[in-house]
């Protein structure tokens, strides 16, 4: 966004926005290192807030005071934006305000002021340890009949159910972040921290058919260090991997449809159903908090207790 370009939908402007949203974009990327993704996602509701501080009178970002953040998370309400959204709204006004309150763009930062609603946190759905089986059988069977790109499917779910790592933890990944010898893969997280998570012998066994058989097909310009490749030869992007798994969950009759997350969920429940302690989980998903982590101990209480109903005779 061009600095004196008016931000869309907005009658009036805030002085001084445009430059304002260009440093903050840069702030997000070079000095908090978020992914793109969330980038783009604080940009937008940043946007959103300015458009209906303008809209109520502000003239410049020093104007906005609590009364506008809370005006703004009510409008969200009244149309219809789940708990979790609004929570997330509100964390990126606070964010922005102590930005521009720390950068002398505005005087005060309201953003100290604004609680936010508590988000609800829904039990993460995980498939059983045979649906995993099944999932990943039903995948080889066909590999054969679909040349790299079936060898490719095949890694890339072997991957994500044994190391649990994000989906686009898993595009990123170049050629040298495989430490065969030791069986672990390094992976850069969320603010690029990086971690290295251990895979078994059938993660290692699939990576190893992809790179010796599937990725030389498939190999262009464009490839780079890439581990895994679109059919163009470029690094494959995280729609396809999440097309990719739905589609071939789909192919297993009676097991519920997940994305990468879903799989992800998956590995954490079946880590601690094993036996894993939590600090150790929390590592190896890269969560910052081990609150995070705990909410797979819910499913695991959960899963328990239905074992126990219906196996106990006095339950």
């Amino acid at each position: 966004m061009s600095a004196d370009r008016p931000l869309p939908g907005a009658d009036r402007q805030l002085a001084g926005v445009g430059q304002a949203i260009i440093d903050y974009e840069r702030h997000l990327r070079h000095e908090r290192n978020l992914s793109d993704h969330t980038i783009r996602a604080y940009i937008a509701d940043v946007t959103s807030l300015l458009e209906h501080a303008a809209r109520m009178g502000c003239r410049k970002l020093g104007d906005i005071d609590v009364g506008t953040l809370r005006s703004w998370l009510a409008k969200q309400h009244t149309l219809g934006r789940a708990r979790s959204t609004i929570a997330r709204h509100a964390t990126a006004a606070r964010v922005f305000t102590a930005w521009a309150a720390r950068t002398g763009r505005a005087e005060a930062d309201p953003g100290r002021l604004l609680a936010s609603p508590r988000a609800q946190r829904r039990l993460p759905v995980a498939l059983r340890a045979d649906e995993v089986r099944r999932l990943l059988d039903d995948a080889s069977s066909d590999a054969p009949d679909e040349g790299p790109i079936g060898l490719r499917d095949v890694a890339m779910l072997e991957v994500l159910y044994a190391t649990g790592i994000r989906v686009g933890e898993l595009t990123g990944l170049d050629v040298e972040d495989i430490d065969r010898e030791r069986n672990l893969v390094r992976v850069f997280g969320k603010g690029r921290k990086e971690r290295s998570v251990p895979f078994g012998v059938p993660a290692a066994k699939a990576l190893d058919d992809w790179l010796s058989r599937g990725r030389p097909e498939l190999v262009a310009a464009t490839s780079g260090a890439a581990v895994f490749l679109g059919e163009r030869g470029g690094r494959v992007n995280q729609r396809t991997v999440r097309r990719m798994v739905h589609r071939r969950i789909a192919n297993v009759p009676g097991v519920a449809d997940l994305g990468p997350h879903g799989l992800r969920h998956t590995t954490a429940t079946h880590l601690l159903e094993g036996g894993a302690d939590l600090r150790s989980v929390q590592e190896l998903l890269g969560h910052s908090s081990l609150a995070t982590t705990q909410l797979y101990t819910h499913v695991t209480t959960d899963r328990l207790r239905r074992a126990y109903g219906q196996a106990h005779p006095r339950a």
